[in-house]
């Protein structure tokens, strides 16, 4: 049976409503009645107690807020009588305590993966195109007309399909079967990418970029790559190589680099690219899955379009299958740093070392700074649609946010670019932009995301399998086209975080060994958008 409102920790001093509370009701909880004042929607907060001016508002056991007006018992918490405020942060003061969860279910399980020569195994097999600069893009364009249509047109939309039906006279079936029994390559997909950098910025922008392509090309997602230089770009064909050579030194996939101005005519290179690609994608389309062991897995954690149960249900799930993941010597990585504004000190005190701690402290506050003095800050970082569905203060929607890392030690604290070497929970600085967040993500390594969703996002990604959990079961329900799994069923009643997690942690076996795609990849919701350094929330 469903209860009508939780106390998420002992120490808070709000309350969240499960369902819909009409002014007047009266609810039962740990002993105490309350009177609901003003009507509740569901996902929002009612105050426990009678607030002052200046009080601090209490959820997930921290500081999510400041009552800038009385506030009475029982009335709804809103942007109008809160703001935000979070912890104040001072050093790593301990190391919290860990008792890894019991894995023994999945430490003998494997999945069916791609395995690189230098020990990473990837849940894909892509052969990727991109560009050095923007002023490739639209080549770039044609080769993915060129290839997509013509190299895998098992790849095809339906829609495609059902406008050849109506060309050939044919059924929307016998179409796909054509497209099927035409597909000359059944081991590996093919991928392009384009962005707006590698030119007209400043260098540093150029410098980051090529750490980011470089770790999608190192990405074990990804087979091999044919990359267009124009020439005359700040991203040379140099830095790219050294940042990959860096990221990877022994590195063997083959990589393809054409350099437009040096070629001569599009045509002449077209002919090139497109000879020497296709010959690499069917050495490439040889490469079989075999089975790994499950600590091969690397997984990214996000959270996008999120409402007020994200923190009450996916994204505590997903810190189950963290803390599992971790006690399996797999690689998890938690990133969004705006959205773990108000939990600092917390992830300091886990973080392995204090060397660890002050990386995260450093990046933490040369942020927020970055963004103070562009005349914003961390606190507006809530969207329309998170304060609409519950999240008030950017510390609220931190603090649910952050529950996706579990309570794993911290064994590495990343900037964007940078690629993940430990075993464990890894941080990632990254801005709570959802593309620019996968995108990170997958730069560094995650062979496979998961996504919490409280109001719906179809985004993926071009190389890593993208997979979306609804918070709630109305989303699942409404937008069924775009989510993978429902932890809807913890705020229902009718299961718990942990069996939910458990459930991913199945999921993500089957989907890496290729047993079932995502609905993003089923979409062709392939995003990629770099970060630039610039304010970014």
């Amino acid at each position: 049976m469903q209860k009508k409102v939780l106390k998420v920790n002992p120490k808070d001093n709000i309350i969240v409503a499960l369902t819909d509370l009409p002014a007047g009701d009266i609810v039962h909880l740990d002993d105490a009645d309350y009177t609901v004042l003003k009507d509740t929607k569901a996902k929002h907060k009612f105050a426990a107690e009678d607030f002052s001016l200046g009080d601090h508002i209490i959820m997930y056991g921290v500081i999510v807020g400041k009552a800038n007006q009385p506030i009475q018992k029982g009335e709804v918490i809103t942007t109008e009588n809160v703001k935000h405020e979070s912890e104040e942060v001072f050093k790593k003061t301990g190391n919290l305590g860990w008792t890894p969860p019991n894995v023994d279910k999945w430490k003998d399980k494997t999945f069916n993966g791609y395995h690189r020569s230098d020990g990473q195994v990837g849940t894909k097999n892509v052969w990727l195109f991109f560009p050095l600069v923007f002023c490739e893009n639209k080549n770039i364009e044609k080769l993915k007309d060129i290839f997509e249509n013509e190299l895998l047109p098992k790849k095809e939309v339906s829609y495609k399909n059902f406008l050849r039906s109506l060309i050939e006279e044919k059924s929307v079936e016998e179409v796909e079967d054509q497209s099927r029994n035409e597909n000359l390559l059944d081991n590996i997909e093919v991928k392009f990418i384009n962005h707006q950098g590698g030119c007209g910025g400043i260098r540093q922008d150029s410098e980051l970029l090529a750490k980011l392509l470089a770790g999608y090309v190192n990405n074990p997602n990804v087979a091999g790559a044919t990359v267009l230089s124009l020439g005359c770009q700040n991203l040379q064909v140099d830095i790219f190589q050294n940042a990959l050579k860096e990221m990877s030194p022994n590195s063997d996939k083959e990589v393809l680099i054409f350099e437009q101005q040096k070629i001569g005519t599009t045509d002449k290179m077209f002919q090139m690219v497109i000879k020497e690609s296709f010959e690499a994608i069917k050495r490439a389309n040889k490469i079989e899955r075999k089975p790994a062991p499950v600590s091969k897995l690397s997984i990214g954690l996000e959270c996008g379009g999120s409402d007020g149960f994200s923190g009450i249900s996916a994204n505590p799930a997903l810190g189950v299958v963290s803390d599992i993941f971790a006690a399996l010597g797999g690689k998890t990585i938690l990133a969004e740093f705006p959205e773990l504004c108000g939990v600092e000190q917390e992830l300091m005190n886990r973080c392995v070392d204090e060397e660890k701690a002050d990386k995260f402290l450093t990046l933490m506050k040369a942020f927020e700074k970055s963004v103070v003095d562009a005349g914003s800050g961390f606190d507006m970082n809530p969207s329309p649609g998170n304060i609409k569905d519950g999240l008030i203060t950017d510390a609220m929607k931190s603090a649910g946010a952050s529950k996706k890392g579990g309570t794993a030690p911290i064994v590495d604290v990343l900037d964007y670019g940078e690629y993940i070497s430990k075993p464990g929970l890894n941080l990632l600085n990254t801005p709570g932009n959802d593309a620019e967040c996968t995108t990170g993500l997958v730069g560094s390594g995650a062979t496979v995301v998961l996504f919490t969703t409280g109001l719906g996002n179809p985004m993926g990604n071009p190389i890593a399998p993208v997979v979306k959990i609804s918070s709630n079961t109305a989303l699942i329900s409404r937008m069924s086209d775009i989510i993978d799994v429902n932890a809807g069923t913890v705020i229902t009643g009718e299961k718990s975080i942990q069996e939910v997690g458990e459930e991913i942690v199945d999921y993500i076996i089957e989907l890496a060994s290729g047993n079932v795609e995502t609905k993003a990849d089923q979409l062709k919701q392939d995003v990629f958008i770099p970060w630039k350094r610039g304010v970014s929330l």
